[in-house]
């Protein structure tokens, strides 16, 4: 009889494991579907907060008026923030791809013609050594550029996902609880009910919080270096701008890869006051890291920094740029489902003790 209940438990793990890797399996080979949805719901959740407030304002049971209106601003702010700041955006891009050429000619220079020739001071010291890496890296990352718009234009039929993503939204905020209070109905009254459903809240709140400080810290980012950059005059400072708030939504490592091209740009565009840059790219990065950014988040919400650059590294390599942008989400949901299910085994070993102790 043992032997028999081993045999079952081992043909039970078994199948659990295939299925595991069959799931796993299906998963990588739709990861793209998979990312436009899950860029479509972290969409809705940005849009959330507001949808949810103008809902409990109108009067009606349905929620279409409030999604019209949340659409139709939302539409209005794109416009006008595509007249004021994209034309100027894609106006700076194209004069810097005219300058390619030029900036790679800069580098078959000497690195002394490009360095103060006198006597170097602290200041100018610094200012050689960062031109000299920049001299001597900034080889390698312009010559990707041709690559890089190869790899653009043979992608361009997915430019439709940047439609297909707001329709998705759409749905998912129109349909959303609609949709939850199905997946609970798949599990019979009682705990396990209970339990999916505390986990969809935590996830719930976890989402919309993350997308409410991942925006507002790359606009904080757009903000600081436009301003910034147009104070000092950096050449391109718009776009540099632009290329930082991007990069912001891909934690530690995109602002990282921000600011070595922002010094790269400005290095090999003439500028001479790189030390000034560089210092207002770490007084910022405290700010936003541990002053900004903690304000925004709970402690729910944050992960140690190793998990952080663990994950941004496998979902780079796993999926490229969508997997390390979805990194973050991914584990922080991860911890919430770890989090609800050790409290729920310590809740039924402490009911055992109990029921011992009586």
């Amino acid at each position: 009889m043992f032997k028999h209940g081993l045999d079952r438990r081992a043909a039970s793990y078994t199948w659990t494991v295939l299925f595991i890797l069959l799931l796993l399996a299906v998963v990588y080979l739709i990861r793209e579907t998979l990312f436009v949805f899950a860029l479509a719901l972290l969409f809705s959740y940005l849009l959330w907060p507001l949808v949810h407030y103008l809902d409990r304002l109108l009067p009606g049971r349905s929620r279409m008026p409030a999604l019209t209106i949340v659409y139709l601003s939302l539409v209005g702010l794109l416009i006008i923030i595509g007249i004021a700041v994209g034309s100027r955006v894609v106006l700076q891009a194209n004069a810097l791809a005219m300058r390619i050429p030029e900036l790679l000619s800069r580098l078959e220079k000497p690195v002394e013609l490009i360095a103060s020739p006198s006597l170097p001071t602290f200041k100018e010291a610094v200012i050689s050594t960062l031109q000299k890496q920049l001299v001597e890296h900034s080889r390698d990352l312009l010559s990707l550029l041709p690559n890089v718009a190869l790899a653009f234009l043979s992608h361009a039929g997915s430019v439709i996902y940047i439609v297909l993503v707001p329709i998705l939204g759409f749905f998912f905020l129109k349909d959303g609880p609609e949709f939850l209070n199905s997946i609970l109905e798949m599990f019979a009254e009682g705990s396990r009910r209970d339990e999916i459903r505390d986990i969809a809240a935590d996830v719930h709140l976890l989402l919309a919080q993350y997308m409410r400080a991942l925006v507002l810290l790359a606009a904080a980012a757009f903000v600081a270096y436009g301003s910034f950059f147009s104070l000092i005059g950096v050449p391109y400072g718009i776009l540099l701008a632009t290329i930082a708030f991007l990069l912001e939504f891909i934690p530690l490592l995109g602002p990282l890869v921000a600011a070595v091209a922002i010094l790269m740009v400005a290095g090999l565009s003439g500028f001479h006051h790189l030390l000034w840059i560089l210092v207002f790219l770490v007084v910022f990065r405290v700010f936003q890291d541990y002053v900004l950014s903690p304000h925004l988040l709970s402690k729910g919400a944050k992960l140690q920094p190793v998990v952080v650059i663990f994950g941004i590294l496998a979902g780079a390599q796993i999926a490229g740029i969508p997997g390390s942008f979805l990194a973050v989400p991914i584990l922080a949901t991860l911890r919430i489902v770890y989090r609800q299910l050790k409290k729920k085994l310590l809740d039924s070993t402490l009911d055992r003790l109990g029921t011992g102790i009586v």
